[in-house]
């Protein structure tokens, strides 16, 4: 009977539930934390498809005596790791299926794969029919820089800084990919900042392009856009792969991908790859990138001074982002004398097609029979790539 009752107060003692009241309550926090994000993405539809295995990676990463958090940022760490000689706080780790999967995040493996998805999933009718949306999706790329130059201000060094940045694109999978690169001990708070303001797009853009544009302004009617033809259609991600990568090496991989995944789906002749790359392919890698991210959202290290800093200069860097598209699509509504709505400049944020659903919604707030829909995708998906661009950008000035 003794030995029996010492068995049930060893399980006791070593169960999770001690951890909470001694020492642990940052875990019992970032619990608390996960639910909610559980619940805005299975309840409130925010991102759920990233926002589900993300959150549910930090339930895992937080369950005390589990020891199923990420622990290691470098690739030397995962060669300690593996043959079991990586100690942290004095507890010896031993690979499993979260280390491994995070290997593909530090390695730069899923968001070059996500990219291909959402090329096979992305028309680039509207911004070849209107190529000045290019401009439209650089301008609203200002934000990266600008929250970049803040973190510096603020103390961060270059790679934080830069990581910090990347957030005003609205683009997670690019987000994550410069963030594993030059901070990955960031990894996790980023990749939350950046799926939540996502999520919140229609909450957040909507007073910043009221404040920046006039009634008239939002009001006005577009002409229809200029039908593109199919050899428009394939030469385009040909082009642009081969123009991105020559300028700027450093984002190619993110470029080619994407273009990679478009081609697949303009070219006509490779359709069972086309839907392989939009739905199986892009599936099981999301929920790989979701939970191995999630991992590494452990307490300890996320509950940080560092953290609210980064997820206030996040804000920022997205408002920005944000007003940079207006502004400029105020100087096109200018410059065409009354042709372009400004609306479509927030969309340059590369919230695909989130940004440019809000974009219609603010226009048919003041006039009901416009439907700008279209015209504000030429901007979003140019801001895909300009966000692409942007990072590798960040990549080549930045050492790592």
């Amino acid at each position: 009977m003794a030995q029996f009752i010492d068995a049930l107060s060893k399980l006791a003692s070593e169960s999770g539930f001690v951890s909470f009241f001694t020492g642990s309550w940052q875990n019992l926090v970032m619990i608390v934390v996960a639910c909610v994000l559980l619940w805005l993405g299975i309840k409130k539809g925010f991102e759920p498809l990233l926002m589900v295995p993300i959150a549910f990676g930090m339930l895992l990463a937080n369950l005390p005596g589990a020891n199923l958090a990420v622990h290691y940022h470098n690739i030397p760490e995962f060669i300690q790791l593996i043959k079991g000689e990586l100690i942290v706080d004095g507890v010896k780790l031993e690979a499993g299926l979260l280390d491994w999967l995070y290997l593909g995040v530090k390695a730069g493996i899923y968001p070059p794969l996500i990219f291909l998805g959402i090329g096979a999933m992305t028309d680039f009718s509207p911004l070849i029919a209107r190529p000045s949306s290019f401009i439209l999706g650089a301008a609203a790329q200002l934000g990266i820089f600008g929250a970049f130059l803040m973190a510096m201000f603020l103390g961060f060094d270059p790679q934080a800084a830069g990581s910090i940045g990347i957030i005003g694109g609205a683009d997670g999978p690019t987000a994550i990919l410069t963030t594993s690169i030059l901070k990955p001990e960031l990894l996790g708070p980023i990749a939350v900042a950046a799926y939540s303001y996502m999520a919140l797009v229609p909450i957040i853009q909507p007073p910043i392009m009221k404040l920046l544009t006039t009634k008239k302004e939002r009001a006005v009617v577009m002409e229809t856009l200029r039908p593109v033809s199919k050899k428009e259609k394939i030469l385009f991600p040909i082009m642009v792969t081969i123009v991105v990568s020559l300028v700027l090496p450093s984002a190619g991989v993110l470029v080619g991908c994407l273009m990679l995944g478009n081609l697949l789906k303009e070219s006509g002749v490779t359709e069972r790859l086309s839907k392989m790359a939009q739905n199986e392919l892009c599936n099981i890698v999301t929920i790989m990138l979701g939970l191995s991210v999630g991992a590494t959202t452990n307490g300890q290290t996320f509950l940080t001074g560092n953290t609210l800093k980064i997820v206030l200069l996040g804000l920022i860097a997205f408002g920005v982002g944000t007003a940079g598209g207006v502004l400029f699509g105020k100087l096109m509504y200018v410059v065409t004398k009354g042709k372009v709505n400004p609306l479509i400049g927030s969309a340059g944020v590369s919230a695909v097609p989130m940004a440019a659903r809000v974009s219609q919604k603010v226009g048919q707030q003041e006039n009901p029979s416009n439907f700008l829909l279209m015209h504000a995708m030429g901007p979003n998906v140019s801001g895909v790539i300009g966000s692409a661009v942007a990072a590798g950008v960040l990549l080549a000035m930045i050492p790592h």
